[in-house]
């Protein structure tokens, strides 16, 4: 399995850091993280353009970015801290679920390859120290990182960008109650809305909370079948999983389902904010059947649907 760790598991961390100005005057600079996939270039901070009558005191206004007028917010003041003045800030410009936006930062430290399982399930004080912002925690050498869910500070710019308020089409399937899925995210909002919405179709679910969750989850099911007579997927008939996740994300997760002679055929279905075409080719090299984006998550239940389809013709 180290192989596949080896080619999937694998991600690039953008270090950054919030200079914060504390109540004494003194100034803590606060490590942060943002995969790189997301990033699409870094920049100065531009002539940026207030935006009147605006709700949020976080967001500093627009700019023009090549003749694309984007958002920017000031990450410290949506985290409810106050950047230290300098001349050195830099702007991250990010594309999540096909809208573009940038982040005012202090500065960009360096760029970090690794792999998914150093990446620390954030815990419920890291959460609420965040705003529930931050997906994971990061240790390198004498520095802790916080990688930061950018979309869901996103989102907060822009309500249509929520995927907490994503409706899943949850039309009733014909013999779904023969079939039971098993959904990994890290997200506990998005998993119960993908638990509810299929529930209703009619699927039988189970919820895993990472790649390395869902896998240890699919052991477990394979090792009890096997005392029962049956097969792994008798019992699992299709994994959905997010391609970004702590510990193990969603392409090695397909890698070992498709290297493991019990749960090679089982059909896999993996989505992500932004599919690009670097996630596609993975996608497609580890052996998944569908991928997706976030925001085409409403018509899962017609993917399901085909994919169910396809295996009882065969």
């Amino acid at each position: 399995m180290a192989e596949h760790g080896q080619v999937n598991n694998e991600l690039e961390i953008i270090e950054f850091l919030i200079d914060e100005t504390q109540v004494d005057g003194t100034v803590y600079s606060g490590h942060y993280g943002i995969n790189v996939a997301k990033v699409l270039e870094i920049i100065r901070l531009p002539e940026v353009t207030s935006v009147p009558s605006k709700h949020d005191s976080s967001v500093l206004g627009t700019f023009n970015l090549r003749g694309k007028v984007l958002p920017i917010l000031d990450l410290a003041a949506w985290l409810g801290k106050k950047i230290a003045a300098t001349d050195n800030t830099k702007v991250i410009v990010t594309e999540f679920s096909g809208v573009k936006a940038a982040f005012l930062v202090s500065a960009v430290r360096s760029i970090h390859r690794l792999t998914w399982d150093r990446i620390e399930p954030p815990n419920k004080y890291v959460l609420a120290y965040s705003k529930d912002s931050i997906t994971g925690v990061l240790r390198i050498d004498d520095r802790v990182l916080f990688v930061l869910d950018m979309e869901k500070i996103l989102a907060s710019m822009d309500s249509s960008l929520d995927m907490s308020n994503i409706e899943v089409d949850s039309t009733p399937v014909e013999g779904a109650a023969h079939f039971n899925l098993l959904v990994a995210d890290d997200s506990s909002s998005l998993r119960a809305i993908l638990r509810s919405s299929l529930e209703k179709s009619g699927f039988n679910v189970t919820t895993a909370r990472s790649g390395r969750d869902a896998w240890e989850q699919l052991m477990k099911v394979q090792s009890d079948a096997q005392a029962e007579g049956l097969s792994v997927t008798d019992k699992i008939h299709l994994v959905i999983s997010d391609i970004e996740m702590p510990e193990m994300d969603g392409h090695e997760l397909t890698a070992r389902i498709r290297a493991n002679p019990a749960t090679k055929d089982m059909p896999v279905i993996l989505f992500s904010s932004l599919i690009t075409e670097a996630l596609r080719a993975k996608g497609v090299k580890v052996g998944a059947d569908r991928q997706v984006s976030k925001p085409d998550l409403p018509g899962l239940n017609r993917i399901i649907r085909e994919l169910i389809t396809d295996k009882l013709n065969k």
